[in-house]
C-alpha cells in the first residue's frame, strides 16, 4: 500500500504540480491556462499592486504639489499683512497727535487776535512747536488735508455745513483739516461745501 503524498518513482513532481493546478482550476470552474506562465492582467494581484502604486504616487505628488502652493500662498499673505501692519504701526499714535497740532493752531489763531507784546512771544514759540510738529507728522508720511476750492470728495472730506455763497460742489471752508498715513484716512477734513 503507497502513501498518497509519496510521489511515484515514474513521474515527474513538476508534472504532478500542474496536475493539482489544472484539478484545482476545474474545481473553481475555471478553464485551465494553455500556458501556465501567462495570467490576465486582471487577475494578477502583482499587477494590481503596482496601478495601486502608481495611483497612490501620483496623489502623493498632486498632494505636494497642493500643499506647496498653500505654503507660497500662506508666506505671501504673511509677508502682506507684517509690511503693512509695519507701515501702519504708528496709526494710533499718529491720531493722538493730531489733537495735539488742533490745540497749536486754536492757540495761534488766539495769539493772533490778541495785540500785547507778551502774545507776540508766546506766539513765536508756539508757531515754531507747530511747525516742528507738522514737520515730524511729514517724515512719518502724515499729510494734511486742507481741500480749501477743491471739489468735494466723500472719502476725505466730512461736509457739516453748506455755504450758499461759494461755488457748487466745492469745498468753501474748512473747520477741521483731515490727515491720512499714506493712503489710509485718520481722519476726514470737515468742510462747508457750496451749494
Amino acid at each position: 500500500m503507497s502513501d498518497a503524498n509519496t510521489p511515484k518513482p515514474d513521474t515527474n513532481p513538476l508534472d504532478e504540480l500542474e496536475q493539482m493546478s489544472q484539478d484545482a482550476d476545474f474545481e473553481a470552474g475555471t478553464e485551465p491556462s494553455e500556458n501556465p506562465d501567462q495570467q490576465t492582467d486582471e487577475h494578477d494581484p502583482v499587477i494590481d499592486h503596482y496601478a495601486r502604486v502608481e495611483e497612490l504616487e501620483k496623489q502623493l505628488t498632486e498632494t505636494k504639489a497642493r500643499a506647496n502652493a498653500d505654503m507660497y500662498n500662506f508666506q505671501k499673505r504673511v509677508e502682506r499683512e507684517t509690511a503693512s501692519a509695519r507701515k501702519f504701526a504708528n496709526e494710533r499714535l499718529a491720531r493722538d497727535l493730531l489733537e495735539i497740532v488742533d490745540n497749536l493752531e486754536r492757540a495761534i489763531t488766539a495769539a493772533e487776535a490778541a495785540d500785547s507784546k507778551d502774545s507776540d512771544a508766546l506766539l513765536d514759540g508756539v508757531r515754531i512747536t507747530y511747525k516742528a510738529m507738522l514737520s515730524t507728522l511729514e517724515r512719518h508720511k502724515i499729510e494734511v488735508i486742507d481741500p480749501v476750492g477743491q471739489d468735494f470728495n466723500a472719502d476725505f472730506h466730512e461736509a457739516v455745513g453748506v455755504d450758499p455763497e461759494a461755488e457748487a460742489g466745492k469745498v468753501a471752508q474748512v473747520l477741521q483739516k483731515g490727515y491720512r498715513l499714506e493712503e489710509r484716512l485718520l481722519r476726514p477734513a470737515m468742510v462747508r461745501v457750496g451749494q
